[in-house]
């Protein structure tokens, strides 16, 4: 009998490393590299060019304001071109407009290259979360996930230390070109992807399924950690001093590997003892390590914090991003979802704590955040006690 296309395209039930998981994780490295080089120095830039802290938040705002708005839609653009087209179009938009500022400082138009660059951030995360998803091997989906984290975290780890480095020790130049060759590599990882195109959900389901409590709750843990790690990223660099010239780099460098690893080891945990049990302690230990943005006097403590905040980050992303695909009952529709409360939550973190350096400085600001995280400490225990949801043991996916 012969097979339906859609299934022709899958790599091999059993096999979790086939050619096309292999050509998404490559992309994601690529793509979220070429993010994480920006991230905390266009801002930056941005506060030079402009002269007020408030700026560097309102790049970060826009940013994740575009990225937010595209999410919604990507789970039928994705029915009706599939996942390579979108990861294609994505690469483009990561890219092309980051080599922009090399020709101009003009604060309206490193606006105007944030919004196009959080389209394509957008685009890109939804569909490689989604065809991650669709390639995972039965009984392996947190497995596959923390693969896909462990690639998302790689990226960070050299992305964000690197570009706070190339902007402080060479310049912006040499930084806006590396960030617009790095999405160009993700363009060729992903002509190799080949997952099967999910069938066009309800123009409604992505928005109207976050009413639903048993969605919601991880959702909202996750955009509060994302809060506190966009607040980290943004505001760490021109909060903590510039003397070392290393200091700054070095912590985001331990925020971003702690953060990848934390992701791949609970994706296995997860995988044996449930996904939501590891909720309460993942957030309460980014609630600790947030703190280290008022340690940056302190190069131990710093450095300590920041890999505490990277382990319970890490869990957190993992944990929601599996049950929120298990939630929803369709790959696309839940890492829509998933993707619309993470950046969410970035662009909160670098508008609403921006806001807050601006009149009170950056330690308020970090404490804040701090206190956010642990008050919602409370909603993790009560989606662990919901009677009404799976056994921990099926939270796998």
């Amino acid at each position: 009998m012969k097979q339906p296309p859609a299934l022709l395209a899958r790599d091999t039930p059993s096999k979790l490393f086939g050619r096309s998981m292999t050509a998404v994780l490559l992309c994601t490295f690529s793509g979220f590299t070429g993010f994480y080089l920006l991230l905390a120095t266009v801002p930056e830039f941005a506060v030079d060019a402009g002269g007020r802290k408030a700026v560097g938040g309102m790049v970060t705002a826009l940013l994740m304001g575009a990225t937010v708005a595209v999410q919604p839609a990507m789970p039928r653009v994705i029915a009706a071109v599939g996942h390579r087209t979108v990861l294609l179009a994505a690469m483009a938009l990561l890219g092309a407009p980051a080599a922009v500022p090399l020709a101009t400082d003009s604060l309206p138009v490193t606006l105007i290259c944030a919004v196009l660059r959080g389209a394509g951030f957008g685009m890109f995360v939804v569909a490689g979360s989604a065809a991650v998803a669709e390639l995972a091997p039965p009984g392996r989906r947190g497995t596959a996930t923390g693969w896909y984290g462990l690639a998302t975290g790689l990226g960070g780890a050299v992305g964000t230390p690197l570009g706070v480095l190339l902007a402080h020790q060479y310049g912006y130049g040499p930084l806006f070109t590396v960030a617009a060759l790095a999405p160009a590599c993700g363009l060729a990882a992903a002509l190799a992807v080949a997952a099967p195109r999910p069938a066009p959900p309800g123009r409604a389901r992505v928005v109207a399924g976050l009413a639903r409590p048993a969605i919601l709750r991880p959702l909202v843990l996750l955009t509060a950690g994302t809060m506190a790690s966009g607040t980290v990223v943004t505001f760490l660099p021109p909060a903590a001093p510039r003397d070392p010239v290393w200091l700054t780099p070095l912590a985001l460098l331990c925020l971003q590997l702690s953060a990848a690893a934390s992701r791949w080891a609970s994706g296995r945990l997860g995988d044996r003892h449930g996904h939501r049990v590891l909720l309460p302690p993942a957030t309460l230990l980014a609630a600790l390590g947030v703190l280290g943005g008022v340690a940056t006097r302190h190069t131990g403590a710093l450095l300590v914090l920041m890999v505490v905040f990277g382990i319970g980050f890490g869990a957190l992303q993992n944990a929601t991003l599996v049950l929120a695909l298990q939630r929803a009952g369709d790959s696309s529709v839940g890492s829509a979802q998933w993707n619309l409360a993470f950046d969410a939550g970035l662009g909160l973190g670098g508008f609403c704590v921006g806001l807050v350096a601006q009149y009170a400085g950056y330690d308020t600001g970090f404490v804040l955040v701090a206190v956010v995280l642990a008050a919602l400490a409370a909603v993790a225990v009560a989606d662990v006690r919901d009677r009404e949801l799976p056994p921990p043991a099926a939270d796998a996916g």
